[in-house]
């Protein structure tokens, strides 16, 4: 546990020399493909997701169906990190982020939504029913209700009700490395564990379609109206079924910063494997934070039209979850930051 929350160090001069130098297209060509149907997400969360994914994928379904099924395991499963059970903000209040999309380019995303269970079947009914990409606050509830969504009561599970009673007493906000982790959620200290997490899947399957889906309830103990780059379309996640599909993971302001997901996609429009395009993406993200980098966690994961998969971090911790067959792998990503 404690090797995954230790900040690795890095002088400043290196970092920015590391960070300033362009990456060749070979410097990590990455695994080989590995083929089709396939299911990829983020931390080891995504395990039981990804269970519920395969169960679409496996049959011969549709990569969208399935991206949105195994993202649903997380977020009833009410943690105190995804979903309704998650940590609020700091008025107390538990606002939800999803954003999902096709391999028609169709997207769909809603933002600081309430009182809903399934945010990403939210998220969805916006791509396939409204003119529009994105719902946020009482306007994407609304719709929700409208669309038959029941309205949950507002309630925190124990352990976010914990955590946010330890967060008042300082009522200060210092995210830790890689607490998505399910080994480090336990009840932290104000401003410790819990604080952070999302959800990130993306699926190729048999018929060769890409999808993909975000879900999370952001920073715990957030500003109000926080958000991340979970439910940016081109940030949190992006696909182009030209080419592959991409998403994130880590601090939002820096993935949203320089338009993460879709960075690592047009990198592989223009020949990089899914691996060079997720470590290019991440050096970028160095080179923007210089020495700060240190503090921040900021990750990758993506996958081509041929069934080649790519993940990379900023620092050592991070862990996808990958699935060829009904077994789902979990799988520790190479990282930058030596």
């Amino acid at each position: 546990m404690s090797s995954r929350r230790k900040f690795l160090h890095s002088s400043a001069a290196g970092l920015a020399g590391l960070a300033a130098a362009p990456l060749a297209a070979s410097a990590l060509p990455g695994p080989p493909a590995v083929g089709k149907p396939l299911v990829i997400s983020t931390w080891d969360a995504g395990l039981n997701a990804n269970r519920g994914a395969w169960k679409i994928l496996g049959a011969g379904g549709y990569a969208l169906d399935a991206v949105e099924a195994g993202v649903m395991v997380t977020e009833a499963e009410q943690s105190c990190c995804v979903g309704l059970g998650a940590n609020p903000d700091r008025d107390g209040i538990v606002t939800l982020d999803a954003c999902i999309m096709d391999d028609k380019y169709g997207c769909g995303s809603v933002a600081a939504l309430e009182r809903i269970k399934h945010p990403i079947s939210v998220a969805r009914r916006v791509m396939e029913r409204t003119p529009h990409v994105m719902l946020v606050g009482p306007g994407a509830q609304q719709f929700a209700v409208a669309q038959g969504f029941p309205l949950e009561a507002q309630k925190l599970s124990p352990d976010a009700e914990k955590a946010y009673r330890e967060w008042l007493k300082t009522s200060q906000y210092k995210p830790i490395i890689n607490v998505e982790n399910s080994g480090t959620r336990p009840p932290g200290p104000a401003g410790g564990a819990n604080n952070h997490d999302t959800i990130a899947m993306l699926a190729l399957d048999a018929q060769g379609r890409l999808s993909g889906s975000c879900t999370t309830s952001g920073m715990g103990f957030k500003m109000r109206g926080r958000l991340g780059d979970s439910p940016i379309i081109g940030a949190g996640l992006f696909v182009d079924p030209e080419v592959g599909a991409a998403a994130a993971t880590g601090q939002g302001e820096d993935v949203i910063r320089m338009a993460g997901s879709h960075t690592v996609v047009e990198l592989m429009r223009q020949g990089r494997s899914p691996q060079a395009a997720c470590q290019e993406a991440v050096a970028r993200v160095a080179k923007i934070k210089g020495a700060q980098a240190r503090d921040i966690q900021v990750a990758f994961i993506a996958v081509n039209r041929q069934g080649q998969i790519g993940a990379y971090a900023l620092q050592k911790g991070f862990s996808y979850s990958l699935s060829t067959t009904d077994t789902p792998r979990l799988v520790e990503s190479a990282y930058f930051l030596k």
